[in-house]
């Protein structure tokens, strides 16, 4: 493929230890320079931390890598004005808009917009843009529940606003075959590809052993306040542990991640439980684990834990909705079952068995390393880039 400009813009920090997707923007800026294509991004960030750590990541000349901080609204009315009419705009201040109008005046022939929420500051482009859609509202959130008129309208607001950037944009990429045949639903005018994420898998250590330790460790990992991630919180604790416990009683288990406490800290006085809230390092807690498990009631698209768990040597048993986008098979990458009886078995049979831990770390890190490489990825999203520009 011939030399594209290129431009991105990602809602979130591209570091390859921030949140869930950051990991892939790091991936996705580096593979695409690596490629020799001319990258200009637009990065909004946080925290001050975050735009410095991103300078130091992505250093310049080498780099054009723009992060910008959020910008304070003036006042609660106005984001509250903002959050009905465009919901989630606010992390992409004016400055970084501004700079955007620019850059893309100066022309480009792919604007990638990562993000659902991306798609506000793209609404005029939408001949040259491929919005990339990692997740859906009205999966992930169906069941949430909402407080008073505020939550509702808001929850309203936030699934009309996903159904109109969908309508709008005539390129979408989604991470999962589900993700793009409901997209085709939402919006059937739209070319609708599938483009599953990479990681940089220098970046995670793998031992296939299991080390010695005087107790088995279950562990589920991820941010707390996303509402698949609490249900499966919720459903380990309140269904699942206890039926463990009763078969592997010296088991313990590991809560792990942001904003645990303040959702799951009611269970820390729980028979071998333990809670850790935004940890420095995640890394420990996953070669550590004898079972990563994560068990949410409903969530779309690819989960960046448990590709993270399968990088690092953490057996995973999950619900056909965790390996969403995943080629994984049920016994031999991983267990997977929907049920509760199904997922304790599986659980079970991982803590009482290190033979059959090391078979699954060896076969989930093979199938990353095949199924999510960057060579591969960024060989169909170049497509994706052709099929925009009318290149094959």
């Amino acid at each position: 493929m011939k030399t594209l400009q290129i431009i991105l813009v990602l809602p979130e920090s591209p570091l390859p230890f921030g949140n869930a997707d950051s990991r892939w923007y790091y991936v996705l800026i580096r593979s695409l320079a690596e490629l020799g294509h001319s990258v200009t991004a637009f990065a909004a960030c946080s925290t001050s931390s975050d735009v410095e750590r991103t300078r130091e990541c992505f250093p310049s000349p080498h780099y054009d890598v723009r992060p910008y901080p959020h910008e304070r609204q003036s006042g609660t009315a106005l984001r509250k004005w903002n959050s009905f009419t465009q919901p989630y705009s606010y992390v992409f201040s004016r400055k970084l808009r501004a700079d955007l109008a620019n850059e893309i005046k100066r022309g480009c022939d792919i604007l990638h917009l990562e993000g659902l929420w991306s798609g506000w500051i793209g609404l005029s482009h939408p001949e040259c843009a491929l919005l990339n859609l990692h997740y859906l509202f009205e999966i992930d959130l169906a069941s949430a529940p909402v407080a008073g008129i505020t939550g509702h309208a808001l929850k309203h607001a936030t699934r009309r606003g996903e159904r109109r950037l969908l309508r709008h944009y005539p390129h979408i990429a989604t991470l999962t075959p589900r993700l793009s045949a409901r997209v085709r639903q939402i919006a059937p005018s739209a070319r609708v590809h599938t483009v599953p994420i990479a990681l940089d898998l220098t970046l995670y250590p793998f031992n296939p052993a299991v080390p010695e330790r005087p107790i088995p460790i279950v562990t589920l990992i991820g941010s707390f306040n996303w509402y698949p991630t609490r249900t499966a919180g919720f459903r380990l604790v309140e269904q699942l542990w206890p039926l463990i416990r009763d078969r592997v009683p010296e088991a313990s288990l590991r809560l792990v991640g942001r904003h645990a406490k303040s959702v799951l800290g009611r269970f820390s006085n729980m028979p071998g439980v333990s809670i850790h809230d935004s940890v420095p390092d995640i890394v420990p807690y996953f070669t550590e684990s004898d079972v990563m498990l994560y068990a949410p009631t409903e969530g779309s698209g690819m989960k960046v834990k448990v590709l993270e768990a399968f990088a690092l040597g953490a057996p995973v048993v999950t619900t056909p909705d965790g390996v969403e986008g995943i080629p994984a098979v049920d016994g031999v990458h991983a267990g997977i079952a929907a049920d509760d009886e199904g997922l304790v078995e599986r659980a079970v049979a991982l803590l009482s068995n290190p033979a059959l831990q090391i078979e699954r770390r060896l076969a989930a890190r093979a199938l990353l390393e095949e199924y999510c490489a960057p060579s591969r990825i960024l060989g169909i999203l170049q497509n994706v880039y052709g099929s925009i520009i009318g290149v094959t």
